[in-house]
């Protein structure tokens, strides 16, 4: 059995979440300039509100808030696998590696969802 979270950082999901921000970091780096406000930066802010959210998630008291936050992750994940569409469909970079880091993200933050509703607060 694992220990329980003490920070956010200690949380599976926002490893892996982070890891995606990453790649989403290196990917849209070989973007071409013209888009460097358009979908560079958008993609960019979508896969950061992935973590982000996860963090801020991470601290709220009762079982709603915490919840909120997941399901806005959740809504950056679909946004961010739109983005991968785009990026592959456009030619703009080779999108394997990030489309499975999200897949992994898409399905634990749905088995952390599931836990925080099993859970009595």
């Amino acid at each position: 059995m694992r220990e329980p979270a003490k920070t956010f950082e200690d949380l599976l999901v926002w490893q892996k979440a982070h890891l995606f921000v990453l790649a989403v970091y290196n990917l849209s780096g070989t973007f071409p300039k013209h888009e460097i406000y358009g979908l560079t930066s958008q993609f960019r802010r979508a896969a950061v509100s992935i973590a982000a959210n996860i963090a801020e998630g991470f601290r709220k008291r009762n079982k709603t808030d915490k919840l909120r936050y997941l399901n806005i992750s959740q809504g950056s994940v679909e946004e961010c696998r739109y983005y991968l569409i785009l990026t592959k469909d456009l030619e703009y970079g080779d999108v394997p590696e990030a489309k499975l880091l999200l897949q992994e993200v898409s399905k634990l933050l749905e088995a952390c969802i599931h836990s925080i509703q099993a859970t009595e607060y």
